[in-house]
């Protein structure tokens, strides 16, 4: 799935969530200075920011099927290599890189054995392929106080708990079936402070993924119905914080 919107509607969307998954998926990667890294489905750049203050622009590398996206980290970050491409289809030579990561990517890749077979295929033997996806099966993703709500008020909507991915254990058996080696799991943890219930709120309206089409689908009176069935599970004035965790795994090649 290619996100076809603005890459700032979607940094206000995901961003505040994947910003700060960021730095705990690099850590849980083991990425460290001298090796060349690529970030499969970039995005506007939340991982490949991170990526660059740990090695070095001219050591990363970025691809990501939405122009918009790809546009954006170009401009984010001066001198990075980054292509425009699909994870089942990467640009790249066999074993050019120490580590490919994927942050909040499997869930919509198109074959994810496929994607993470072809980051294997370009990391080094003894190299390292990693991948984290929210937990939309176990409900403790940052979308599920939304999903929540729409299981609420329209029990037969589709959510995104079935996700490739998405539920405890999928994520490796998928590395393990991409033909990755001595492949571990564990939770990664964020937390982010949202100053009020609107602010939380107004991204879900910008159209961005599963959930901002189902939000735009709704006409006016549904979508307040529902941002009101939202609005009742949060302080109904204030800051507060959500907790999202997500699967992750690591495998060599």
């Amino acid at each position: 799935m290619a996100f076809d919107v603005a890459a700032e509607a979607y940094g206000r969307f995901m961003g505040r969530y994947s910003e700060p998954l960021g730095p705990v998926f690099a850590e849980w990667a083991g990425v460290h200075r001298g090796d060349r890294v690529l970030d499969v489905g970039c995005g506007p750049g939340a991982l490949t920011a991170e990526l660059v203050d740990r090695v070095g622009v001219t050591h990363v590398a970025a691809v990501d099927p939405s122009a918009p996206f790809v546009e954006s980290v170009r401009a984010r970050l001066p001198g990075l290599e980054v292509h425009r491409a699909p994870a089942e289809q990467l640009p790249f030579d066999d074993g050019g890189f120490d580590r490919a990561l994927a942050q909040l990517v499997v869930h919509f890749m198109q074959d994810p054995v496929t994607g993470l077979g072809e980051m294997a295929r370009v990391t080094r033997r003894g190299g390292v392929v990693a991948a984290c996806t929210w937990d939309l099966g176990g409900h403790r993703s940052p979308l599920d106080p939304l999903w929540d709500a729409v299981r609420r008020t329209d029990p037969l909507a589709a959510d995104e708990s079935r996700l490739a991915g998405a539920r405890e254990g999928h994520l490796a058996e998928l590395a393990t079936e991409a033909g990755l080696l001595d492949v571990e799991s564990a939770e990664l943890t964020v937390a982010v402070t949202h100053p009020d219930f609107d602010e939380w709120w107004e991204p879900f309206t910008l159209g961005v993924g599963l959930a901002g089409d189902y939000v735009a689908s709704l006409d006016e009176r549904g979508r307040e119905a529902l941002r009101e069935e939202c609005r009742s599970g949060f302080p109904s004035s204030g800051p507060f914080t959500i907790e999202a965790v997500a699967w992750t795994v690591r495998g060599r090649v």
